[in-house]
């Protein structure tokens, strides 16, 4: 029997490959009793009770009920050990920080949100938000922290968990995000840009069909996840979908990015707010003009909500924001050739409204090919579905690429899962 010493420095052993797929096939529920995994695996059955009971020495599975009987005595089936440690998620948003803790499996434990503004800077932000988690984990059982994912609304280099000139996040160039978590909770950390966790949200729907897939968010900024074939697509330097930076033939107004033209400066929800308040301001009545006279400041979401309650100036401004949106993604698909394009965020909530601007520029601009079999929808507008992504990512992270690294440990850490050897 491998010792501890063996299956980590040696993971690529017969024995230690063997071990780590059957320990994904219960957690996955592939193969959940010693028949089934010796059908799966093709090993023989004193191997598999081998394997098996070393997995459940090292705490990662099980004996749980019984199987259904299909003649003879009834298998005894595993489970995986979801509750041994948690998933954390923070997701911070542009106004808003939202977290959550998980089981293992993603069983959401306990979340919360709260309004913020991350110009507020790395320092003030991450002191709110690692006070939240704590607030959290302390209503909680005790189990460790095994994973912390963290999204940032703007770029990421996610390899080193830095954010790089994000154009709404003054103050948090370079910083080491994924350091000050990994140091505060002593846990190997993921940092991501925010819609690539809502893009592993909706892989993590469809995780057994390989999908080739474009999540485009249009909130206050404009941006798209990548997924494909089933792995998200990030780019060289993390760069990858940032669409809101595409330039838009004739535009001239100033981006917050500094630039001038850029799709999110014309369609983006911030751009939508600033050209609402000029109609307002030009003499536009309406449900719009009626919310600013209250006193209260204007926010994307509601002119989504003017625009399905039929307010002309709302439905002009969401017509015309995703006709230009249409044709940054039409240009997506002829590149990318996704098989699903989900829309998603504050001004993709105004629905059919919204939708039908899209696919009429998508199918008039892209390739026939490239349509074929496209499907364009909105987001199911889930408020958890960046907690969902996180878990998905940290999971894909754990379990699919660092596990060899780690399992001899028994938990992870942050040496073993970055590859730095004792």
């Amino acid at each position: 029997m491998a010792n501890v010493s063996t299956l980590r420095f040696g993971a690529q052993t017969d024995e230690v490959t063997s071990l780590l797929r059957i320990v994904n096939m219960v957690r996955l529920g592939e193969a959940v009793t010693r028949p089934e995994i010796g059908r799966v695996t093709g090993l023989g059955r004193g191997v598999v009770a081998q394997r098996v009971d070393r997995a459940v020495e090292m705490g990662f599975l099980e004996d749980a009920e019984y199987a259904p009987s299909s003649g003879g005595r009834a298998p005894r089936t595993l489970r995986f050990r979801a509750e041994r440690g948690r998933i954390v998620v923070c997701a911070l948003g542009g106004l808003h920080i939202h977290v959550g803790v998980t089981d293992l499996d993603g069983e959401i434990i306990d979340e919360a949100h709260r309004v913020w503004d991350i110009a507020r800077g790395p320092d003030e932000t991450l002191a709110t938000a690692t006070a939240m988690v704590d607030e959290l984990l302390a209503g909680d059982d005790g189990s460790p922290v095994w994973a912390l994912v963290v999204g940032l609304p703007g770029p990421v280099d996610f390899e080193t968990g830095r954010p790089v000139a994000p154009p709404i996040m003054p103050g948090w160039n370079g910083f080491d995000v994924r350091g000050a978590f990994e140091q505060r909770y002593d846990a190997p950390v993921w940092v991501d840009n925010d819609v690539n966790l809502l893009a592993a949200g909706e892989r993590a729907r469809r995780r057994d069909e390989g999908v080739d897939l474009i999540y485009c968010k249009v909130g206050t900024g404009i941006g798209a996840g990548l997924v494909s074939h089933g792995r998200l697509h990030r780019g060289a330097n993390g760069a990858a979908g940032d669409v809101g930076h595409v330039r838009v033939p004739g535009a001239e107004q100033t981006c917050r990015c500094g630039k001038t033209g850029c799709l999110e400066a014309v369609a983006g929800g911030w751009a939508l707010v600033r050209d609402a308040r000029a109609a307002i301001a030009g003499g536009a009545t309406g449900a719009l003009a009626a919310i600013s006279a209250s006193g209260k400041d204007l926010a994307p979401e509601d002119i989504a909500l003017s625009a399905e309650r039929g307010d002309a100036l709302a439905i002009s401004l969401v017509q015309a924001g995703a006709r230009q949106i249409g044709e940054a993604v039409a240009a997506l698909v002829n590149m990318f050739n996704p098989s699903v394009i989900v829309m998603g965020g504050a001004l993709a909530s105004a629905g059919e409204l919204f939708l039908a601007e899209v696919r009429h520029r998508v199918y008039e601009l892209s390739l026939p090919l490239a349509t074929r079999d496209l499907t364009i929808k909105v987001s199911e507008n889930d408020s958890r579905e960046p907690l969902r992504g996180g878990v998905d990512l940290a999971q894909e992270q754990l379990f699919e690429i660092s596990l060899p690294r780690w399992f001899g440990e028994g938990r992870p850490t942050v040496a073993a899962v970055h590859g730095m050897a004792d």
